[in-house]
């Protein structure tokens, strides 16, 4: 008689049952109305910090020891700058000059932002509003106050005048944005495009910032009228700026990742921008932050577009400087991450 032999009992596939001993307890799902109110409710706490970052800087910002000179023409300035120390303490510190001219050619250098030549009687007040209107705006202000306390006549003569078409200076006060898309659009861009070939990005970004400076100076030249005269000089300030963006940010992406790229992106649109100061100058933001957004590449590239457009580059030496030094930091950071991805390759052949 044969001996049955024994199967081994079948095993249907099926869903997996969970062993309620052994799988840990899913949290429960909110419900879409909870959802809805925490994402609007976080959407809104980024909102108010987006607004705190770019307007907050500038509203305690304001006149704080700003460089004026005084010529004293006729024995008058005693009362007039005591006058001017009254209306508001820390706003100027004083500098004498022998003469009117030696002012004005101070106020093109610029070792000062304005002036008063002070007569018996008659105050005329020199200011460059190419520098910044709301500097500008506040030496003409305080000349006019300490002039009607020492009862004398004001004449306002604007050394550096805005041009005619652009009298306000929105145009090169207006760059931070375009300044800032330049140097990090660029890098992803280009990254895309040439996933494998570092030669051929930094080719990219170097030939974007040529393009763009060019293409920012067009713009200003004959389409706003910001600028008379000085276009490649223009041009190859924005070209600077714009490269001491992106190839610090293409060097970060190279040589750490993409949380690299992440991080230093957020901090100069978030930081570099609204503490450049482009469109007041980094003087009139806190002592502070106006410092601190200097160091950066969109405070010192628009520092420089304006020294070059319209102080013939006197100014811009520190801020040419503070952008080589962002240039020469992308470019060693490339390198580096050259010779890490070449060290990686022999050992990813011998695994």
């Amino acid at each position: 008689m044969p001996v049955p032999t024994q199967t081994a009992p079948t095993v249907l596939d099926g869903p997996a049952v969970d062993d309620p001993e052994t799988t840990p307890a899913r949290r429960p799902t909110p419900p879409p109305p909870v959802r809805l109110l925490g994402l609007m409710a976080a959407l809104g706490a980024v909102l108010v910090a987006l607004l705190g970052l770019f307007i907050l800087p500038s509203l305690p910002g304001g006149a704080h020891d700003l460089p004026v000179g005084v010529v004293d023409d006729g024995g008058a300035t005693t009362a007039f700058t005591a006058a001017l120390a009254e209306i508001d303490p820390d706003a100027f510190v004083t500098r004498t000059f022998p003469s009117q001219q030696a002012l004005a050619d101070a106020v093109r250098d610029p070792t000062v932002v304005g002036g008063f030549v002070v007569a018996e009687g008659r105050v005329t007040t020199l200011v460059a509003s190419a520098g910044s209107t709301a500097i500008s705006g506040s030496v003409t202000g305080a000349g006019q106050a300490a002039a009607a306390a020492v009862t004398a006549t004001v004449e306002v003569v604007d050394v550096v005048p805005l041009p005619s078409g652009d009298p306000t200076g929105v145009g090169v006060g207006g760059l931070a944005f375009p300044l800032v898309f330049g140097g990090i659009v660029p890098v992803v861009a280009f990254r895309a495009l040439f996933p494998r070939s570092t030669a051929w990005n930094v080719a990219g970004l170097a030939g974007f910032a040529l393009v763009g400076g060019v293409v920012v100076a067009t713009v200003l030249r004959f389409w706003f009228g910001s600028i008379e005269a000085a276009f490649w000089p223009v041009a190859g300030s924005m070209a600077l700026g714009i490269a001491a963006l992106a190839l610090p940010l293409a060097g970060l992406q190279q040589l750490v990742g993409a949380k690299g790229f992440t991080v230093g992106a957020a901090s100069m649109m978030f930081l570099g921008n609204p503490f450049s100061g482009i469109a007041t100058t980094g003087a009139w933001l806190p002592a502070g932050l106006g410092t601190f957004g200097q160091l950066l590449s969109p405070g010192a590239a628009g520092s420089l577009v304006r020294a070059a457009a319209y102080f013939g580059g006197a100014g811009g030496l520190g801020a040419g400087l503070t952008l080589g030094a962002w240039v020469l930091a992308g470019v060693v950071m490339l390198a580096l991450a050259g010779v890490v991805a070449r060290r990686r390759e022999p050992a990813a052949s011998v695994v």
